[in-house]
């Protein structure tokens, strides 16, 4: 990923805050067969090593886990959104501005496992349904593995394998206007919600300024 260094996120707290917040990943990796992606959402364990662990699964179906273990690439991606000049002052004045899109995006590049032990299986199925039901939707009575019947989820875990990245490294980038004058991310802040609807929090993060 090209990587401007004022566009670089170092802090760890804020490369895993998009991990956690945008867990819909793109997980993608180099086969015999040439590239392959594919898209799910992604649990991550700062507990299981160094840098941390991300868990989810796909069908027994896809040809992804065919690969073994191998070196993968997987990709958040947090907010983002185009930028038009005609927020900016400078438009008014001399006409010599073009377009932008700001996003924040975090890149997990590590060792990917293939798993098809049941009890694993279990584990991951119970911890995804618990963790979008109950802190995603903040549901008041969260639907978890239990409501279904046992012999139900067996089958459907025997349709799955497993998937488990240890993160060797984590990269991230924030364009956010940073480098542009305070009056052009004001503008940006304003526009983004006048606009397009976004939230104060979002729009200040967008916009390389501090909601206020």
């Amino acid at each position: 990923m090209y990587l401007p260094r004022h566009f670089a996120m170092t802090e760890t707290s804020a490369l895993r805050d998009i991990i956690d917040r945008y867990p819909f990943a793109t997980l993608a990796l180099a086969s015999d067969r040439g590239v392959m992606a594919d898209h799910l959402p992604l649990i991550f364990d700062a507990t299981a090593s160094e840098h941390g662990v991300l868990r989810g699964h796909v069908a027994r179906a896809n040809p992804l886990w065919h690969q073994g273990d191998i070196e993968a690439l997987a990709i958040f991606h947090g907010p983002q959104a185009y930028i038009t000049p005609n927020w900016y002052p400078d438009k008014r004045e001399h006409g010599r501005v073009v377009p932008t899109w700001n996003y924040h995006i975090v890149h997990a590049h590590g060792r990917l496992r293939f798993i098809h032990d049941p009890a694993w299986l279990l584990n991951v199925v119970s911890d995804l349904s618990e963790r979008f039901e109950r802190f995603e939707r903040s549901r008041a009575t969260p639907w978890s593995v239990a409501d279904a019947p046992a012999d139900y989820i067996e089958n459907m875990c025997r349709a799955i394998v497993g998937v488990e990245l240890t993160i060797k490294r984590l990269t991230g980038k924030h364009k956010a206007s940073q480098h542009k004058p305070d009056a052009e991310r004001e503008a940006i802040y304003r526009g983004l919600q006048a606009e397009d609807g976004i939230a104060a929090e979002a729009a200040a993060s967008l916009s390389g300024r501090s909601s206020r």
